[in-house]
């Protein structure tokens, strides 16, 4: 396999597993820290991940409380994990995604959803996480920083720029029209009148 898609596929896992735990001290509320290792194997049976993963678990737990989405706290003489108020911000957005991917495709209402977002070069790596997040969530890039989606978003959008403290920079608009839109239509099943 080549360099790239190995990156790309520990990536890819790592996001899933950050998934899994926030999921799961959010569920649980406050979960002991050597419970949260089974319970991700179980919410990650289907994704592939191999032995490894206590060890991941480890550093992905540690990257969480580094970000600031999980606290750690003693009692009993057990660790315990808790969300902070940014992990249930980033856990929000977690499942508003999982919520537009998996959401059965509705009537269509004849609006795009446009997406527009002008980053500066100094923030490089806010504007490459919102290009993965909107692609991730099934978004259409129409130009470099210009995003389609033929639903309603604007709870992602909102919590995407809440979680990366970007708001002007990134602008939501609904749009009745696009000229040579058939394109757009084959990609996302529309009807083309």
């Amino acid at each position: 396999m080549a360099q790239v898609e190995v990156t790309a596929k520990k990536k890819r896992r790592t996001r899933q597993l950050r998934s899994a735990i926030l999921t799961s001290v959010g569920v649980a509320g406050i979960i002991a820290a050597a419970a949260i290792a089974p319970n991700a194997l179980r919410l990650l049976k289907t994704t592939g991940v191999n032995a490894r993963l206590r060890y991941r678990t480890k550093t992905v737990l540690g990257r969480l409380k580094h970000d600031g989405d999980i606290e750690f706290m003693e009692r009993d003489g057990k660790k315990y994990v808790q969300l902070t108020e940014k992990g249930e911000r980033t856990l929000a957005l977690y499942r508003e995604k999982l919520r537009m991917i998996e959401r059965p495709r509705r009537r269509w209402d004849k609006r795009y959803r446009l997406v527009i977002f002008d980053i500066p070069e100094k923030r490089k790596r806010v504007r490459e996480k919102i290009r993965r997040e909107v692609q991730e969530a099934g978004f259409l890039r129409v130009q470099d920083s210009a995003w389609v989606y033929p639903y309603d978003c604007e709870e992602f959008i909102a919590l995407l720029k809440a979680e990366l403290k970007i708001g002007k920079d990134v602008l939501y608009a609904v749009v009745e029209e696009i000229e040579y839109d058939t394109w757009i239509r084959k990609y996302f099943g529309l009807p083309t009148d």
